[in-house]
């Protein structure tokens, strides 16, 4: 019965038309292409990944579902038509930012309700509140908590985009080395002549 179920599957594969898929995969909020995006199809072993500048192309099925996944946008699913008259589809894809929004929580300067109370009652209010402005606010502190101040959410994807970008550059080639470039020894050279290197008083 396994084998005879298995045969019935792999017939059905046979009957459906091989589709020629490709297309590009770029970003909701702007034209830059996403590379390395994961292109699939579940439960088949089929798949690949979108390359430098967000193309692909993949042989699939009719009827087939194909899944588009990357790290920090939402995943899209996209069913190939039963009946093609040609053997190939393009697609042009938007991925979407995948937000997460966290639970409110509120922090509390003290243990408990009561113990907050009770320290409001106790506060002088006859102190002046003074600001210095040489203290908190001046820019020696602000700089130095900018300095020390964590990234967001959004600059820690755009750092792992750009990693990922950096690995599939080297999957092709060797980086740009620009002490050889000769476009840059050239603007190099206009700088000095300009005296944009010069010292400024």
């Amino acid at each position: 019965m396994l084998f005879l179920g298995a045969f019935q599957a792999n017939a059905q594969d046979r009957e459906r038309k091989v589709i020629q898929l490709s297309g590009i995969i770029l970003n909701s909020d702007s034209t830059d292409a996403v590379p390395g995006v994961n292109i699939y199809v579940p439960k088949k072993g089929r798949g690949t990944s979108s390359g430098r500048y967000g193309y692909f192309s993949m042989p699939v099925l009719e009827g087939d579902s194909v899944v588009f996944s990357f790290i920090g946008l939402k995943r899209q699913t996209f069913k190939v038509p039963n009946n093609v008259e040609d053997d190939k589809i393009s697609l042009i894809l938007t991925m979407q930012v995948d937000e997460i929004s966290l639970a409110e929580i509120e922090v509390m300067p003290y243990p408990t309700e009561d113990e907050f109370k009770r320290q409001v009652l106790a506060m002088n209010y006859e102190a002046p509140m003074t600001i210095d402005s040489r203290g908190n606010m001046s820019p020696e502190t602000l700089l130095r908590w900018a300095g020390e101040m964590p990234a967001s959410a959004n600059e820690n994807w755009r750092y792992f985009q750009q990693g990922q970008i950096l690995q599939i550059q080297d999957r092709y080639g060797p980086r740009p080395f620009t002490l050889m470039d000769p476009f840059a020894w050239s603007k190099f050279i206009q700088s000095i002549k300009r005296g944009d290197l010069k010292k400024k008083d």
